[in-house]
């Protein structure tokens, strides 16, 4: 009886002290967890709220800060079973030198992305062109940059590939140039087409008077007597002030009856006897 009161009291002191081990890291777990998605949110309604951090920043800073806590729990956890957690920083050090090495693509996403985030060549929201491929910015991640293009089709695209190819940032300045090149024909009146077309620039209320438009002749060519056309408007007005002043040019000049000439071929038939 006596032996089975000291097995008795011995698995108490074995169990009892185990259980409330495990009852510690499931509330450590349980209070990581709810502190890990608390201060997540709040970071980002704080980060979202202030002009001092660049939006495309917030995503990886919440998702930073969030998986930082939850290591914390997991080594506070670990050390609630009386495990070392130096020794486990360490050989999580030395796998992560292997995996390094094997992800190495992987990592170069990641570099890069990192790079895109410091020095940003863009912004969400930005109109690009990246390696020949026009769109706008959706999201900047860790390993890739998501955009979709004017015809609105999505495209996923690694970091690599991005900070290794010419980007062109359509929406950096908050004004853009419009040229165009307009031929008229060599028995038109130059100087009358050239008045008109200042005549159609000064009705525009979206070109912009500083840095005042340019018309000159630009070119005598094989068909045609070829202008110039040199205006600045605000980067958002840019299509919709070219679409609509090529529409005006062809309405008025038909009207003065300026014309524009087309390549023409004369064919001479020569009949044999």
């Amino acid at each position: 009886m006596k032996d089975i009161n000291a097995l008795i009291g011995q698995a108490q002191e074995l169990i009892i002290p185990f259980l409330l081990d495990v009852l510690g890291a499931i509330l450590i777990l349980t209070a990581g967890y709810i502190v890990a998605g608390w201060t997540a949110k709040r970071v980002r309604r704080v980060t979202e709220k202030t002009d001092k951090i660049d939006i495309t920043l917030v995503p990886v800073l919440v998702q930073s800060i969030r998986a930082l806590i939850l290591i914390l729990t997991l080594l506070a956890v670990l050390g609630q079973f009386g495990v070392q957690t130096a020794s486990i920083i360490a050989v999580l050090g030395a796998a992560g030198l292997a995996i390094g090495l094997a992800l190495q693509g992987t990592l170069s996403n990641v570099a890069a992305g990192i790079m895109l985030l410091i020095l940003r060549p863009f912004r969400t929201g930005d109109a690009v062109t990246i390696g020949g491929t026009s769109g706008v910015v959706d999201a900047i991640g860790m390993f890739t940059t998501e955009l979709h293009t004017f015809d609105n089709v999505g495209i996923v695209m690694p970091n690599s590939q991005v900070w290794g190819s010419e980007i062109k940032n359509m929406s950096l300045y908050d004004t853009r140039r419009m040229s165009l090149s307009i031929g008229i024909g060599y028995n038109d009146d130059v100087d009358k087409a050239m008045d008109t077309l200042r005549e159609l620039i000064a009705e525009d209320s979206r070109i912009l008077s500083d840095p005042a438009p340019l018309v000159a002749l630009e070119s005598l060519g094989d068909n045609s007597v070829n202008l110039l056309v040199r205006v600045w408007t605000a980067s958002g007005d840019l299509s919709d002030c070219r679409y609509d002043f090529m529409k005006r040019v062809k309405i008025v000049f038909d009207e003065k009856g300026i014309s524009f000439p087309f390549p023409q071929r004369e064919i001479r038939l020569i009949k044999e006897d």
